[in-house]
């Protein structure tokens, strides 16, 4: 197929006139873009004068004038209105031939800046009725224009992108490119005011536009958007290294600024693995490795808590940092750690001596009863190696590590549970419900053939209201659970 790509493109380059620009152009925005583009945005991309500040409408192509200059690489996905490149294999083919595009994303971030630089993209983006907004090339702009500058620049690209956030940065193009962040909660698009261009530009990453906007003075050095996020804290927060030994060479940038939720931009760092701000965060200016946020949540815990055993480590060889200390609801870095089944992260954890292996949270759970819950079979035994683990310690409510295990219908670490001499195969919780009635009702039918092996189970053993597990199967049409119990010997015939 590459030698029909190779003569088809050869093709489309010896049209005459604007027909191969048109095509070649085409071909390079589909095939580099960051999403599938719409009919109506490529063809508004490919109608920007670079370095005009009018967009002119009559530059638009048709569709079908974008076909035949593509002599049938691309097509049209008429579901969702988006055009896309004929087959996969010629995406594959374009990607293993660089030569085909001269720089195509600082072509693409040129394109992007130049239409929001333009008298139209502005009007676009200051237009009260968000009608008008649809069907242009704003949002892609909006939301993509750093991603293609942050891979390459071109000097006039950073003219065109200095000129559009020397100012407080556009708050239509902010909610746009905010709504596409994750984890952004979605009432602060709203509040896009505070949102600068140096927040815009740490926010992506793009070093030579960081230090251009410092040049120019920059008043916003140290400023927080509607979440009171800083620029340094987007930097830390999406991993741009450059970035953020930039900002904190900046005297009145203050590296340990917490946001509205008091999270710092270790936190942050942390938080999202990213290993080398957070060596870089904590070899700077004074920060406090140990800050809890308003929930109590330290750097060390967001790293227990997504299983970043490097940053654990990283964060424990500092003095100040706290290795069991306890959030607002009593959970530990282990507790996290052990809920998620972070095995290695358990395991680190676990040689500090100041960490309790059996601490309950808030609610009387312990590391063991949330592993057991999740299904963490790796977590569950470093934690019954431990001696001053109890297997079966009930919480507040008298659910066991076994309970919530057989209940989520864990059958392996029900039968690693059921090993422990101190566990209590039948024990109940505060309303009565052993370990068979939660596997019966939820129809775990393994989990309660396991537990049907212990003598010391009863399977008719009702709970506070007088339900037994055969009831509450035969209630919840749990027909396989109901065939074990009514087989069991020890079953008695129930009235539901």
């Amino acid at each position: 197929m590459g030698d029909v790509y190779g003569t088809t493109i050869e093709r489309i380059k010896a049209q005459d006139g604007d027909k191969s620009k048109l095509g070649m152009a085409a071909l390079m925005w589909i095939s580099h873009a960051e999403r599938p583009l719409r009919v109506d945005e490529l063809c508004h991309a490919l109608a920007v004068e670079l370095g005009s500040t009018d967009f002119d409408v009559g530059n638009v192509p048709s569709m079908s004038t974008l076909v035949s200059c593509c002599q049938g690489l691309i097509t049209v996905n008429k579901e969702a209105s988006t055009v896309r490149l004929v087959h996969f294999t010629l995406q594959e083919y374009l990607s293993t031939r660089p030569d085909i595009f001269i720089r195509p994303h600082s072509a693409m971030a040129e394109i992007c800046l130049t239409y929001l630089n333009s008298r139209q993209g502005k009007a676009l983006a200051n237009a009260v009725d968000s009608d008008m907004q649809k069907g242009t090339f704003l949002e892609y702009c909006s939301v993509n224009w750093g991603v293609h500058a942050k891979r390459e620049l071109s000097d006039s690209g950073r003219s065109l992108a200095l000129e559009l956030l020397n100012e407080n940065y556009c708050e239509t193009s902010t909610k746009l490119l905010l709504e596409q962040t994750k984890h952004y909660p979605t009432g602060y698009y709203y509040y896009p005011h505070a949102f600068s261009g140096l927040h815009c530009a740490s926010f992506f990453g793009i070093v030579e536009v960081v230090a251009g906007l410092i040049e120019m003075g920059c008043y916003h050095m140290n400023g927080g958007d509607a979440l009171d996020f800083s620029p340094l804290t987007w930097a830390a927060r999406n991993g741009h290294e450059e970035v953020v030994k930039m900002l904190l060479g900046q005297e009145e940038v203050d590296p340990d600024k917490p946001d509205i939720m008091n999270r710092t931009p270790l936190s942050h760092a942390a938080a999202y693995r990213h290993e080398g701000v957070v060596n870089i965060l904590l070899e700077g200016r004074v920060v406090n490795p140990d800050k809890p946020d308003c929930v109590g949540q330290t750097p060390l815990s967001y790293a227990a808590q997504n299983g970043y055993e490097g940053l654990v480590k990283i964060l424990l060889e500092r003095e100040e940092v706290n290795p069991d200390k306890p959030d607002s609801y009593c959970q530990t870095p282990l507790s996290y750690a052990a809920r998620n089944g972070h095995e290695g992260v358990v395991e680190v954890l676990l040689g500090r001596e100041e960490v309790n292996a059996d601490k309950p949270g808030n609610s009387g759970g312990t590391p063991l009863s949330y592993a057991a819950l999740g299904g963490h079979e790796g977590v569950v035994k470093i934690l019954l190696g431990r001696e001053e683990v109890n297997p079966d310690k009930p919480d507040n409510f008298g659910g066991t590590p076994l309970s919530n295990a057989a209940r989520n219908g864990h059958e392996r670490v029900v039968k690693i549970l059921l090993g422990q001499k101190e566990v209590s195969p039948d024990k109940p919780d505060g309303r009565g419900r052993t370990p068979l009635w939660h596997a019966s009702w939820r129809g775990y039918d393994e989990v309660v053939k396991t537990l049907l092996r212990r003598e010391e189970v009863n399977p008719d053993k009702a709970d506070n209201n007088g339900r037994t597990p055969r009831s509450m199967a035969t209630q919840c049409g749990r027909d396989r659970v109901v065939a074990l119990l009514h087989s069991h010997k020890a079953v008695t015939p129930t009235m539901i």
